[in-house]
């Protein structure tokens, strides 16, 4: 081979590995910035359901929760709300899982789970298979009827 065959090569392969680079990069990153836009979006939920609980007592219904969704910053990135309302009752604990939406990933960066907000307000990421666990202990039969899952 001559030598500018040599370096055509070369920097073929130089190019197609740093696009490949590149690329990863950029779906990861993406998953990065998703995930976090969606715990800032369900940040502001929370404030606006804890805002709504301290003027009337209650959680709030799945059609105020509907409403304001689209007044929330980063709101596209949540995907769809599980939003539990119906099922709290007054001796829940602060622990309960008010809602949470579940957020897959291309399997080499970041874990599937689901963002969760608990009753208390606090907004955590929870790994798939945690999210299951608790939520098996807090649906009623009832819930899991509704849901179709029974």
């Amino acid at each position: 081979m001559y030598k500018h065959q040599k370096a055509i090569i070369r920097n073929f392969i130089f190019v197609t590995s740093l696009t490949i680079i590149i690329i990863f990069s950029m779906v990861c990153f993406k998953d990065v910035t998703n995930r976090s836009e969606s715990i800032r979006a369900m940040n502001h939920l929370s404030e606006l359901i804890l805002d709504y609980r301290r003027k009337s007592g209650s959680v709030p219904a799945e059609s105020y929760v509907d409403n304001v969704r689209k007044s929330l910053e980063g709101s596209v990135r949540l995907g769809k709300i599980y939003y539990r309302a119906r099922w709290i009752t007054f001796e829940s604990s602060n622990d309960e899982i008010l809602a949470y939406v579940i957020k897959e990933y291309t399997p080499f960066f970041l874990e599937d789970g689901a963002i969760v907000l608990r009753l208390d307000g606090r907004v955590e990421w929870l790994a798939k298979a945690e999210l299951e666990s608790i939520l098996a202990d807090q649906q009623s039969v009832m819930e899991l009827e509704v849901l179709g899952k029974n």
